[in-house]
């Protein structure tokens, strides 16, 4: 089979649980490191799938990887490639849709519970799952494009997640690791520090019971990524 691509943008903001996940399922992957200058693909259909993990940056800014990445989303969309963005990867596939990615109207750090939408396709992702505790860093927010369908919302942040086609993206974050909260953590003090507020947690509170709360978002995830994977051309070996 062909790789599933993964485009890191930020040293600091890899694959994690997402690649275990892919592991887990024998399933060959390609990192594509954005951040060390890497050359964005041309071809789309050169990997099984495509995902996208997080960064620091907008997707409105000045960069010069940002509008080459957009054109191969948007490739991949014409092209029946699945996509599943995380976070910033989520904002990258709403704008290569037309939709507008702007500023949310706090920044949510930290833990925090993202409800499941009434719809049709919600029960496909979630089952008969009404609710989650997700982890969040973002201060920006996609529209749901035309044609998508909203998936997920919490009370600070509207757009969760949403699905159109094969493509998931998701505001919120279900790649987390141990390792990736203390990082952040670490990286973000300022940032903490600068937004207080019921919508950021201390790092103290992002860490607290921190085995049992990966443990649930894997769990998530898992039902996310094998739902995602359902959409490939090829059928997977079984773990």
């Amino acid at each position: 089979m062909k790789p599933i691509a993964i485009f890191r943008h930020s040293a600091s903001e890899g694959p994690g649980y997402f690649a275990t996940y892919l592991d887990q399922q024998r399933l060959r992957w390609q990192l594509i490191t954005i951040d060390r200058g890497a050359a964005v693909p041309i071809d789309p259909t050169s990997f099984s799938g495509i995902a996208l993990m997080g960064g620091p940056m907008s997707v409105n800014d000045d960069l010069p990887w940002i509008p080459p990445l957009l054109n191969l989303l948007r490739k991949a969309d014409s092209s029946d490639v699945p996509l599943i963005g995380h976070c910033l990867g989520g904002q990258l596939i709403a704008k290569a849709l037309g939709a507008r990615v702007g500023r949310n109207a706090v920044k949510e750090i930290g833990w925090g519970t993202v409800a499941v939408e009434h719809s049709a396709l919600a029960p496909e992702w979630f089952g008969a799952l009404t609710a989650f505790e997700a982890f969040h860093w973002h201060g920006e927010t996609f529209d749901i494009p035309d044609g998508a369908t909203r998936l997920l919302a919490s009370p600070y942040c509207r757009n969760q997640a949403f699905v159109i086609g094969k493509h998931l993206a998701l505001q919120c974050h279900v790649e987390m690791t141990p390792d990736l909260i203390a990082s952040w953590c670490e990286s973000g003090v300022r940032e903490i520090a600068a937004n207080r507020g019921p919508s950021v947690q201390n790092a103290k509170e992002m860490q607290s019971n921190l085995p049992a709360r990966i443990s649930k978002l894997h769990r998530i995830a898992d039902r996310l990524y094998h739902r995602w994977l359902e959409n490939f051309a090829f059928r997977r070996p079984v773990p």
